[in-house]
């Protein structure tokens, strides 16, 4: 079995999963200086295109291919715009498990489109990959993040305690660390049986230069 994931695309209704390349960029900049995406990941602040850049070109291809992850852009299907990034990280390659993570725009919220990408990546994970486990983990006060765990069919299995920093705004502007807990979700291939299949049409995948 392979311990690296291939270049591929992944196509729902609404969708496509890709990954991230040049043209991404300033849309990717943008996206990762919103006040949500600062408040609720470890994505560094400011987000530069310098760091777009070095994501894009140098970060997201060294993971895949030493096995460890994967960087899908979120686009969609008609107008092809950026609204959101899949990421997979801490890759058990033994035990074919991975942990999936989701950041959408703050010009694409509302749509659906993290639980529809959320789903996507997951029935290629367990189809295509043969994984066996999918971890997701949200901050304790996210709301939002767990609505989309929930909706994909995923179980919460507990509470990392004191495991999670969030950011916060202080009244001078500036941002300071605060911990909370995690709570961690879980996602196997059986669970997938009785989520809408409408959520997601993943009937076909590509590599990314066939898609290309």
């Amino acid at each position: 079995m392979t311990s690296t994931f291939p270049n591929i695309s992944i196509s729902t209704e609404r969708l496509v999963l890709r990954p991230l390349d040049e043209d991404d960029v300033p849309a990717l900049a943008e996206m990762m200086n919103d006040e949500q995406i600062a408040a609720w990941t470890d994505v560094p602040q400011p987000f530069t295109e310098d760091s777009a850049r070095h994501l894009v070109s140098a970060y997201a291809p060294a993971e895949r291919t030493a096995g460890h992850g994967l960087d899908l852009a979120v686009t969609e299907f008609l107008t092809h715009r950026l609204v959101g990034v899949i990421r997979l990280a801490k890759t058990d390659w033994t035990v074919r498990s991975t942990e999936l993570s989701y950041i959408i725009a703050p010009w694409a919220r509302g749509e659906g489109y993290a639980s529809e990408a959320a789903l996507a990546t997951a029935q290629w994970l367990f189809g295509e990959q043969r994984f066996e486990r999918i971890e997701i983990r949200t901050a304790a006060d996210n709301t939002a993040s767990q609505q989309v765990a929930q909706k994909i069919g995923c179980i919460s299995e507990g509470v990392l305690r004191n495991a999670c920093i969030v950011h916060v705004r202080t009244e001078d502007g500036t941002w300071t660390d605060l911990r909370t807990d995690f709570i961690v979700w879980s996602l196997l291939p059986e669970d997938l049986e009785d989520t809408d299949e409408q959520l997601a049409d993943t009937s076909g995948y590509a590599t990314y230069s066939d898609w290309n």
